[in-house]
């Protein structure tokens, strides 16, 4: 009877937990699963519209896939698209690591911390279109940088900054990097908080030096919380396209060097040209998922790979 009553007990609990599973499941299949559903079966088929013409669809099977393939527009946009997440992944990572390694040191004794990680986190919390206009009001020919730099005598005439590869793809990429390394500091100052002190002080008692203690303790230990890191800021770069879109007004200028794979998709949502949007999604599916798969083997701990 005993073994009874609790195994009664038992289902009745995971009873309310498949219904409070229900909201989530419905979000997930409304929001995702039948919108992934659609964007596969959407890129078999032509369908667009040309002046008030509507063409399709009709089945062309993998002609889409071919023609964006073979054009090779996308491979020079997913190369923009990797260029501008390295030049602002790198040092985001590197300075979260610094700011974290700082705020996490018990022995420096840093005053307002509180403050300085409110600080840091705050650009996050801005819509990245009204940082992006900010920035092209700032940098543009007649902006405040421009007088000031001129001013200075640093140059002899505005610099136009919006058509230079270099500057505009750096535009791009350092506002990745303020929108998003104060978000990477509070996730790695969170690991490190988490690491046991006594490894540190054990390290010490060794004689073992701060860089030391940094590169054989923290950055091992740290390895779960910096594949995250990777992996979601991979995918994030991928999906780039707020920042440059306003930044070049969605021309992706100059000569389409800072157009994204994101901005591309967008050019066939626009012209109603849903099946070679639906590949173009499929496609940048596969690319994320491989990229993701390629990051978590090569960084893996070595018992995962053995494994």
């Amino acid at each position: 009877m005993e073994k009874k009553r609790k195994s009664h007990s038992v289902a009745r609990y995971n009873k309310w937990g498949y219904i409070f599973l229900i909201p989530f499941a419905a979000t997930y299949v409304v929001f995702q699963l039948i919108p992934l559903i659609t964007t596969i079966y959407n890129s078999f088929f032509e369908n667009y519209r040309s002046g008030l013409t509507i063409i399709g669809p009709n089945y062309v099977g993998l002609e889409n896939y071919k023609t964006l393939l073979g054009n090779g527009e996308l491979f020079s946009y997913f190369k923009n698209t990797m260029i501008m997440w390295v030049l602002g992944f790198v040092p985001q990572i590197i300075v979260s690591l610094l700011l974290g390694a700082w705020f996490s040191d018990p022995s420096l004794r840093l005053k307002c911390q509180r403050f300085f990680k409110t600080v840091i986190y705050l650009p996050n919390l801005i819509m990245a279109s009204a940082f992006a206009m900010l920035f092209f009001t700032l940098f543009a020919d007649g902006g405040p940088i421009n007088s000031i730099l001129v001013s200075l005598g640093i140059l002899d005439e505005p610099y136009q900054f919006m058509i230079h590869v270099g500057s505009v793809r750096g535009l791009v990429a350092f506002m990745n990097f303020i929108m998003w390394f104060g978000n990477t500091t509070i996730l790695l100052l969170a690991g490190m908080l988490g690491i046991d002190t006594s490894l540190y002080e054990a390290a010490q008692v060794d004689g073992a030096t701060a860089t030391q203690i940094f590169y054989r303790i923290t950055l091992p230990l740290l390895r779960p919380i910096l594949l995250y890191v990777l992996i979601t800021s991979l995918i994030g770069g991928l999906q780039m396209f707020d920042v440059p879109q306003v930044l070049t007004n969605a021309t992706g200028d100059p000569m389409r060097t800072s157009m994204t794979m994101i901005m591309y998709l967008n050019k066939h949502l626009y012209s109603k040209n849903y099946g070679m949007g639906g590949a173009l999604s499929v496609i940048l599916f596969i690319i994320t998922a491989i990229l993701s798969l390629i990051v978590f083997k090569t960084t893996a701990s070595p018992e995962k790979k053995e494994a």
